[in-house]
């Protein structure tokens, strides 16, 4: 993953563990002091909420203790790779696309980070400024073409 999305994925876990999981610990002992537990909707609520937090931190704990944080500001060259911000055209609807492709846990489409693992991005790797390509998509088959290959 990029410096970026370890940082992001960093910052969630500590606010989780700062923030999140001893507000939950305290609404979990409010709740307790109302009494029956059996029909106390607040402390199945917390107590859910605290289930929620626990496997978040879990899986930030593995995600971030196995990541290999990538800086593309040390990347170059012609070819798109990890890393590459790409200027695509549609070549159905000439809209032009720009993505980075970043790794899976920082995706975001609507930010233009593009999964490495995403059909678009496996038919990008490789490719270079110029080159089609054609894509499957759940709508059908689209049409790029690459116009530029930016690192950094």
């Amino acid at each position: 993953m990029t410096p970026e999305g370890y940082a992001r994925l960093a910052a969630e876990l500590k606010r989780l563990k700062t923030e999140e999981r001893p507000a939950v610990i305290k609404a979990i002992a409010t709740a307790r002091e109302h009494g029956d537990l059996s029909e106390n909707a607040e402390y199945h609520a917390a107590r859910e909420r605290q289930s929620f937090i626990e496997g978040r931190v879990m899986e930030l704990e593995d995600k971030l203790s196995r990541a290999e944080v990538i800086d593309v500001k040390n990347l170059s060259g012609s070819k798109i790779m990890f890393g590459a911000e790409v200027r695509l055209v549609d070549e159905e609807t000439e809209e032009e696309l720009t993505y980075r492709i970043v790794g899976p846990e920082e995706a975001d489409i609507q930010s233009g980070l593009l999964s490495v693992s995403s059909p678009l991005a496996k038919a990008l790797i490789g490719r270079e400024a110029g080159d089609h390509v054609e894509v499957s998509t759940p709508r059908g088959m689209r049409y790029f073409e690459i116009l530029e290959v930016r690192y950094g």
